[in-house]
């Protein structure tokens, strides 16, 4: 088994190409060891010392590290710990888990104007930032202002709040005239 790794715009992150179907529907975000309990993949990561977050994708894994851990010291762990997982023919998620279908729920006045936000981010955004190795879905909408949830490499990434301001506002304002701003929300 040959796993791929890349960079991701958070150099806290990294996201692992295993070759193989990592989840056959939604993702799976794995912010602390505690969330992790579904997850036989995301608990074999988390006891890899080092490791702070585990993000699940339709083909990929992303890892974050602590602040104190180093590449070099940890990915070999990581590698092995994946290639350990496909082995072992357990399912990365386990039965009856649930995995996140993306987005919240919204109705009301505003449901038109959600289900536009939500197209954009699903054809223009989510693909985007799932090519480094992270999620980005819709949390809430309210007098103009989007809420959304950063996850994997996104979440804490340095160059977030400027994906947030200049790519995604903006792209949102431009189609949606009603969207006036684009907030991050905590998990």
């Amino acid at each position: 088994m040959f796993i791929q790794t890349e960079s991701t715009p958070n150099p806290a992150t990294l996201k692992f190409l295993p070759g193989q179907t990592v989840l056959s529907a939604g993702t799976a975000d794995f912010p602390n060891a505690e969330a992790a309990t579904v997850s036989p993949l995301a608990r074999r990561l988390f006891a890899v010392d080092g490791v702070s977050a585990v993000f699940l994708g339709p083909d990929f894994v992303t890892v974050t590290k602590s602040d104190d851990a180093v590449w070099d010291h940890i990915k070999p762990s990581i590698l092995g710990a994946i290639m350990e997982h496909f082995q072992s023919g357990e399912p990365a998620i386990d039965m009856g888990a649930e995995t996140e279908g993306g987005h919240a729920e919204h109705s009301g006045e505003d449901e038109e104007i959600v289900r536009q936000i939500k197209e954009l981010l699903d054809t223009r955004v989510r693909p985007a930032v799932a090519q480094d190795g992270g999620d980005i879905t819709f949390h809430g909408f309210d007098r103009g202002i989007v809420y959304l949830h950063m996850q994997g490499a996104c979440a804490g990434c340095p160059s977030a709040t400027l994906t947030l301001k200049m790519g995604i506002e903006n792209l949102l304002r431009h189609y949606i005239p009603e969207v006036i701003e684009v907030r991050p929300v905590a998990a």
